[in-house]
């Protein structure tokens, strides 16, 4: 699964205002008249060393427990929240603390967790494909991709979260715990829903009173009928903060693949035998049709919608550069600029990302041994991960970090890095596969950072912090992670190995992204690739994008973003569900209280089902490692209720969600 399996161009859809609460006192307003906030100290600390501590130690932690959880279930969990709950209870420890300083802890710490899934994606696979690789090597990779991804997301800060429509859920739902915790309101509201989702997590993973996932399948003559959905309350909550537009969107797309996609492919080949030579399940059948081929259909459809992203907010991105360099070449015009408007400066962010080529080039020449091939591998590295660090910064956006299909976008840049290499080495070169992991495996830590920060920048926007000291220690949190993960990594590997690897234990980790991404960068240099799902994936874009444009021309207020859809298509339909349903819920909500706004009450209860289901989700994996040691799996029990209790419990989310979003402030 993308992190969850685990994203601008300015969107007219139906437009739900995010709550960017108004914190000042009055006193603070007006000091704020007399005096432009950039020409006066900070009125809050934000980058004190008790923060910077605290947020390296977190960081580190988190991206060694990601690590392991990954490799080992496939999917890791978004750190902001966890981070920011923790960092609030450590710090009240100390006399005087502030809310920038744990909005500065969670900016550090969730780097680690977003650095593990870059690199446990792809840096197994080149060991699944015979590649050594040392730690230090390991450091270069993810430290220098993560940075990129910093560096590629300030110029589009302004396009993304200021001129945007884009929601960031968990951007947002991280400043509203923030602030109640900081400030008291709503904090009992904030409990209760944590409560609820933490519960519910322990429900379902902990116990296994539960499944995570219902879902069913039959078969219909030679074709397949599906459904399924994600228990879970976060995904909901998703769904709430996003809104109806952008949770349709991404439903249909679903239901797309699944519901026509699917029962179609099925329909014209012959139904296979399982193991035991019996006819396969339906829903085994439904799922390896999806794995190997019409999940395809996703990326070409991120292909082409990527580069319609990036190509529509051209104008934006460039706009953001220009007046990034002029702010820095006129004194005058950065001293005007408020605290809170204020990056890294641009020259020092294009100085750093041109440098970056060096270290990169390096690299590649280690592995390939060859000066052009390097130098051009090097660029291409750049490029594409400018673009597809945008890519991630915009659907982090519409679904949140957690339902960033980043493995999707890690999909796309091992097909166009081989590609490439296979024109430059030959489609028998020996080591041509795992350079084009090499390649994706820097790109994919930096869409991973990218769609990170940008969820972190927008918790900064609405508690009032500084862009360039988050900037700052985003950096500071995928250095001192980077450090860590590759003796993380060799460590898991000695101790467990990896699915894939020769002569692995039945103890081995599964490292499913891993294998993935293996063999598709074997299937372009060998044969073998679904390049048929590809291109139908890219034409479906096409069509999504003249729909939208054709929209727009209307003055239609539904608009067809085409990275919606095309999460929808890689995402497997149970994650679309439960997003579906928290959309509706705003949609009822805002009709009862009869304007369109996200309610406060409903916006704090969706944070905290995402707080204490990500909590949870991070806590678990503790006693996943412990009880691995002993042959001991969780879920303890073997789902003794089945899911109708889940449903019943997902249900009471629902009620209890719409009992707030009804409410108005």
């Amino acid at each position: 699964m993308p992190k969850s399996t685990n994203g601008s161009i300015s969107l007219a859809f139906r437009s739900t205002t995010v709550i960017i609460v108004e914190r000042m006192t009055q006193k603070e307003k007006q000091q704020n008249k007399k005096a432009p906030p950039s020409r006066g100290p900070a009125p809050l600390a934000e980058i004190t060393i008790k923060a910077v501590v605290l947020g390296v130690v977190l960081s580190v932690i988190l991206s060694a427990a990601n690590a392991y959880l990954g490799l080992f279930a496939g999917m890791t969990v978004s750190a902001s929240i966890p981070a920011a709950v923790v960092s609030m209870g450590l710090l009240r420890l100390f006399r005087n603390n502030t809310i920038l300083e744990n909005n500065i802890v969670q900016t550090a710490a969730s780097a680690g967790e977003s650095l593990a899934a870059g690199v446990i994606f792809t840096i197994p696979a080149m060991m699944i494909l015979g590649q050594e690789i040392s730690v230090f090597w390991i450091a270069v990779i993810a430290g220098f991709g993560g940075v990129l991804g910093v560096l590629f997301t300030i110029p589009l800060r302004r396009s993304l979260i200021l001129q945007g429509d884009l929601k960031f859920p968990e951007g947002v739902a991280t400043a509203e715990v923030l602030e109640a915790g900081q400030q008291g309101h709503g904090i009992k509201q904030l409990v209760h829903a944590g409560l609820f989702g933490g519960l519910f997590k322990i429900g379902a993973n902990g116990i296994g009173l539960w499944p995570q996932t219902l879902e069913g399948a039959a078969r219909a003559g030679g074709s397949i009928l599906y459904f399924g959905t994600n228990l879970s309350p976060a995904l909901l909550s998703v769904g709430y903060i996003v809104g109806l537009n952008i949770a349709v969107l991404v439903f249909l797309g679903g239901v797309l693949n699944w519901l026509v996609a699917i029962p179609i492919v099925a329909a014209m080949g012959e139904w296979p035998l399982a193991a035991d030579g019996q006819a396969m399940h339906a829903k085994e059948y439904a799922g390896m049709l999806w794995s190997e081929q019409t999940r395809y259909l996703g990326v070409g459809a991120m292909l082409i919608g990527g580069l319609w992203t990036i190509f529509h907010m051209r104008s934006s991105l460039l706009g953001g550069i220009l007046s990034g360099l002029k702010a820095y070449n006129d004194p005058a015009q950065a001293t005007a600029l408020s605290r809170e408007d204020k990056d890294i400066p641009m020259k020092w962010v294009l100085v750093l990302i041109a440098g970056s080529i060096i270290p990169l080039f390096l690299l590649y020449q280690v592995f390939v041994q060859h000066v052009t091939i390097s130098l051009t591998m090097a660029v291409v590295m750049v490029v594409t991960g400018f673009i597809f660090s945008g890519v991630a910064a915009y659907m982090a956006g519409l679904v949140g970090s957690s339902n960033n299909p980043l493995s999707g976008l890690t999909i796309s840049t091992v097909v166009v890095a081989a590609l490439l290499l296979v024109v430059l080495m030959g489609k028998e070169a020996a080591h041509g596969p795992a350079a084009a992991i090499i390649v994706a495996s820097a790109v994919c830590c930096a869409g991973a950072i990218a769609g990170d920060n940008m969820q972190d920048l927008k918790a900064g926007q609405i508690v009032g912090a500084t862009p360039y000291k988050q900037q700052i220690m985003q950096i500071v949190g995928t250095v001192s992670a980077a450090l860590v993960i590759g003796p993380v990594l060799i460590l898991l590997k000695n101790a467990y190995g990896f699915a894939g690897v020769p002569d692995v234990g039945p103890e081995a980790l599964a490292a499913p992204q891993a294998n993935l991404m293996a063999s598709i960068a074997e299937g372009v240099f060998g044969g073998g690739l679904p390049w048929n799902f590809v291109i139908a994936g890219m034409v479906l874009a096409a069509a999504i994008i003249a729909l939208d444009c054709w929209l727009v021309r209307r003055g239609s207020s539904f608009r067809t973003p085409v990275l919606a859809v095309a999460v929808g298509i890689y995402l497997p339909l149970e994650l679309s569900v439960p997003i579906f349903l928290g959309g509706l819920v705003h949609w009822a909500g805002s009709r009862i209280r009869g304007n369109t706004a996200t309610s406060r009450e409903g916006l704090l209860f969706a944070s905290g089902l995402i707080t204490g289901e990500a909590l949870m989700g991070i806590l678990l994996a503790i006693p996943v490692v412990i009880l691995k040691q002993h042959d001991i799996a969780l879920p303890f029990w073997n789902i003794p209720f089945g899911g109708w209790l889940g449903t019943a419990a997902l249900a009471a989310a629902v009620f209890l969600l719409y009992r707030q979003a009804r409410l108005k402030a």
